[in-house]
């Protein structure tokens, strides 16, 4: 391994570059017409977002050295799991809008984008706040152990778009067309422009995912208070995020003890965050924590599944 090397800004800069031309190429090569993504498309687009996280692990290791990697990893590993249950919310959110099908990679797509900058900008002010004020780091300790404990005690709630504040704002002061039959974001409705039904949409999937980055970010925080390796972590998951959906959203049934791994692994976490000053947690133990509640929240909702269907069809 060469010599550690420090981050500077030309590495943040050209981590974007890089990002944006990998969407540039998404949206204006591989996804230029909509199009329904189908099963056998999502898994190698998420193999391949996959693939793109661990090379980048891979380059931290060369670079920075095991603990910045498996940071990283652990990072990834936690956003990725919590994006795992965003998923299902966006399925309620399609489907309650009626969103076709060949649309929901568009809408899907620049949500990422509005992700980019609006965790970007969650993850300065979270750096700071604690750069500033170690203390931070306890509140939000006790913030991911009160949501991990509320996730686990509490029914899964509905998507209410109506009582969605920045929809309703939208539809009170801007123009919005009553139905659409294209992927455009905006229309011409009685000689102005308007917006679509499916801007709409897009609203409701920006506002839901600042919610749970209120959740994953701090997570994070946990693992690393360096930027860099926060943000990227980040944004790799985010990434995968749109090919994950429609991997996941035919098999809902499959996950359905996903949420439980998500609120231990938030509260796991959070009491990591407030032992941290007394008991050090090395990187590998955390990462493995992290992946053995997903994977064994995953096996239990698999099995369930099976044995309802045998159920079902009987002897």
């Amino acid at each position: 391994m060469l010599g550690l090397i420090e981050i500077a800004w030309w590495h943040w800069v050209g981590f974007l570059a890089v990002v944006l031309v990998l969407l540039g190429l998404d949206l204006g090569v591989f996804h230029r017409r909509a199009h329904r993504v189908g099963f056998k498309e999502a898994v190698l687009w998420t193999a391949a977002w996959c693939g793109f996280a661990l090379g980048f692990a891979l380059l931290l290791w060369w670079r920075r050295g095991e603990e910045d990697s498996l940071d990283f990893l652990t990072g990834y590993l936690i956003e990725l799991s919590l994006s795992m249950d965003n998923v299902f919310v966006m399925v309620l959110i399609f489907d309650y809008f009626a969103v076709a099908t060949e649309y929901q990679h568009r809408v899907l797509f620049w949500g990422v984008l509005g992700a980019l900058v609006m965790r970007g900008l969650m993850i300065w002010l979270g750096a700071e706040l604690i750069r500033g004020y170690a203390w931070m780091l306890y509140v939000f300790g006790v913030f991911l152990v009160l949501s991990g404990i509320k996730m686990l005690v509490l029914e899964e709630e509905e998507v209410h778009p109506r009582r969605n504040p920045v929809l309703r704002l939208a539809q009170t002061y801007l123009p919005v067309a009553p139905e659409t039959t294209s992927q455009a974001f905006v229309t011409r409705l009685h000689g102005r422009w308007a917006l679509t039904p499916l801007a709409l949409v897009l609203l409701m999937v920006e506002t839901t995912d600042l919610v749970f980055a209120l959740d994953s970010i701090p997570a994070i925080f946990a693992v690393t208070t360096k930027t860099f390796i926060v943000f990227t972590s980040n944004i790799f998951a985010i990434l995968g995020l749109r090919s994950l959906y429609f991997v996941l959203a035919g098999a809902i049934g499959y996950f359905r003890y996903l949420k439980y791994g998500v609120a231990l692994v938030l509260t796991f976490i959070g009491f990591k965050m407030l032992i941290a000053d007394w008991v050090h947690l090395p990187s590998q133990w955390a990462l493995g924590v992290v992946a053995t509640l997903i994977l064994l929240s995953m096996a239990a909702s698999v099995l369930t599944a099976r044995g309802l269907a045998r159920t079902r069809k009987g002897p």
